[in-house]
């Protein structure tokens, strides 16, 4: 997540917000075997619910171990 010291809606002008973390399927592959590997940070607005993403990286490693959780 992009380190933020002051956060503003560009929607609503509101300065209080919510961040969290989802994960996304890619390609065929991976739909195919419910493998996730996108992962997204995200700054929802807690006024209007205005959502920003931010890709982050996600490596091997975690791809590994979310096929053999299959979370």
């Amino acid at each position: 997540m992009p380190k933020m010291i002051k956060w503003i809606c560009p929607k609503c002008n509101c300065e209080m917000y919510d961040t969290d973390t989802i994960r996304t399927t890619g390609g065929t592959f991976s739909k195919l075997f419910d493998v996730q590997n996108k992962r997204f940070d995200t700054i929802s607005c807690r006024n209007c619910g205005y959502t920003e993403f931010y890709k982050r990286d996600v490596n091997a490693v975690e791809n590994i171990i979310d096929f053999l959780i299959g979370k």
